[in-house]
C-alpha cells in the first residue's frame, strides 16, 4: 500500500513532564488518514498532521452512529525501541465490528502498516516514564451527508495517537464495584460484541450514578433476567475459585477483549483450569461469603488487569478475598506477566509482540 506522507512544519511542544501526562488529553503531531467510496474502495492512505475534520451537518455519523472504532498501546522498551502487543488481534476484531455496523471490511495488514509508519514518524512521543504508553485509537467514521437510516456509501479511516501515563498512577490497587441492576449495556443479537460508540454512551449514565456513591465501576448483569455476569465498566471480568479462573462466556453481548484472550493463555500456562461460562450474580454473592471466591479482577487495554476488592451486590456490600485492600496472587501475576511483555521485560513466549524498532 502507498501512503502519502505530508509532515507538520513545525511540531509541537511534547509534555515536560510524563508523570502528569493522563489519559486522552494529548495528541501526537500526525495522524493516519484513508477513505472509502463504493467507487474506489479504501484508497488514499495518508499520513498529515493532526488537526480537525471539514464534515457536513448532515454526515450520517452524527445521526445514525455507523462507527467502530479499537483501542491498543505502543511501549517503550528498555532499549529506548518501540513495539506493540498483539495489533493484528485489534484490526480483526475491527473487521468484526465493521461487518456487524454494515461498514466495508478492512485489510489488516495495510491497517497495520499504516499504524507502524505513523508510529516511527511519531515515535518520539512515546514516553519512557515507568509504565507509560502511546495510546492508539483507530476509528471508522460514516461521511456520507445524507438522512436515512441505511449504511453510508462513503467512510474515513483515522489513527490518532496520544501519550498516556500510568493508569495506577499511586500503584496498583483493588477498587469497589456496584453491581447495577436497574440499566442494562447490552444483549445478545445488538453490537454489545463490537466496539461501537453506541455502546459506550448508554453506559455513561450508571457509570457516574456508580461514582456518586464512591463505587469505581459499574458490574453490568445481562440484558434480559438482570442476574448473569457480563461486564465490568468497559472491561471483562474474571473470577478466582481456588486454582479454577471463571470468566462470563462470549454470547453477543460481551465484548471479546484482547486482554480477555491473553488472560486465558496465560492463566492456563499458569496451571489454572480456566472456565467460561454464564455466571449467575448469586454464585459470586455465595462464593464472596462463604470464601471460595478468592480474587475476582476485570482485564482491558489500558488498565491490564484492575483488581476488585469489593462488590456491592442488591445493597450489600462483599469483601473478595482476604480483604478489600490486598491482591490476589493471580491477579498480581497476570498484571506483572503481561505487563513484562508489553513493555520487553519479559520473553514473549506467546509470539504477541511486534516491534516498529
Amino acid at each position: 500500500m502507498e501512503i502519502k506522507v505530508a509532515l507538520r512544519q513545525e511540531r509541537k511542544e511534547k509534555p515536560s513532564d510524563e508523570s502528569k501526562l493522563g489519559f486522552g488529553k494529548v495528541f501526537t503531531d500526525h495522524m493516519f488518514l484513508m477513505s472509502y467510496d463504493r467507487e474506489n474502495g479504501w484508497h488514499d492512505a495518508k499520513i498529515v498532521p493532526y488537526g480537525p475534520f471539514a464534515m457536513e451537518p448532515s454526515s450520517m455519523v452524527f445521526h445514525y452512529s455507523q462507527s467502530v472504532f479499537e483501542g491498543m498501546k505502543a511501549y517503550r522498551r528498555e532499549d529506548g525501541g518501540i513495539q506493540l502487543f498483539r495489533p493484528r488481534d485489534n484490526f480483526k476484531r475491527m473487521n468484526v465490528s465493521n461487518q456487524r455496523l454494515c461498514i466495508p471490511q478492512l485489510n489488516e495488514e495495510d491497517c497495520l502498516q499504516g499504524l507502524i509508519e505513523l508510529l516511527k514518524i511519531d515515535k518520539d512521543w512515546v514516553p519512557s516514564a515507568p509504565n507509560t504508553s502511546l495510546y492508539i485509537r483507530p476509528t471508522i467514521i460514516a461521511t456520507d451527508a445524507a438522512l436515512g437510516v441505511n449504511a453510508s456509501n462513503s467512510y474515513l479511516f483515522f489513527i490518532i495517537l496520544s501519550p498516556s501515563g500510568s493508569y495506577y498512577a499511586s500503584g496498583l490497587k483493588p477498587v469497589s464495584i456496584y453491581v447495577e441492576d436497574k440499566y442494562v449495556r447490552a444483549v445478545r443479537g445488538g453490537v454489545g460484541f463490537t466496539k461501537t460508540g453506541g455502546n459506550y454512551a448508554s453506559s455513561i449514565l450508571a457509570g457516574d450514578e456508580a461514582h456518586k456513591r464512591n463505587f469505581s465501576q459499574v458490574l453490568w448483569l445481562d440484558g434480559v433476567e438482570q442476574r448473569y455476569v457480563e461486564e465490568v465498566g468497559s472491561m471483562n471480568m474474571f473470577f478466582v475459585f481456588g486454582k479454577k479462573l471463571v470468566t462470563p462466556a462470549l454470547n453477543g453481548s460481551i465484548l471479546p477483549g484482547i486482554t480477555r484472550d491473553s488472560v486465558i493463555k496465560l492463566a492456563k500456562k499458569m496451571g489454572y483450569e480456566v472456565e467460561e461460562k454464564r455466571i449467575d450474580i448469586e454464585e459470586i454473592r455465595a462464593g464472596a461469603k462463604d470464601g471460595t471466591l478468592t480474587e475476582a479482577f476485570g482485564s482491558g487495554t489500558a488498565a491490564v488487569v484492575s483488581p476488585v476488592g469489593r462488590l456491592r451486590i442488591h445493597d450489600e456490600d462483599y469483601v473478595i478475598g482476604k480483604d478489600e485492600e490486598t491482591i490476589g496472587e493471580l491477579t498480581q501475576k497476570l498484571y506483572d506477566t503481561l505487563t513484562g511483555i508489553q513493555y520487553g521485560r519479559l520473553s514473549d513466549d506467546m509470539n504477541w509482540i511486534v516491534k516498529v524498532d
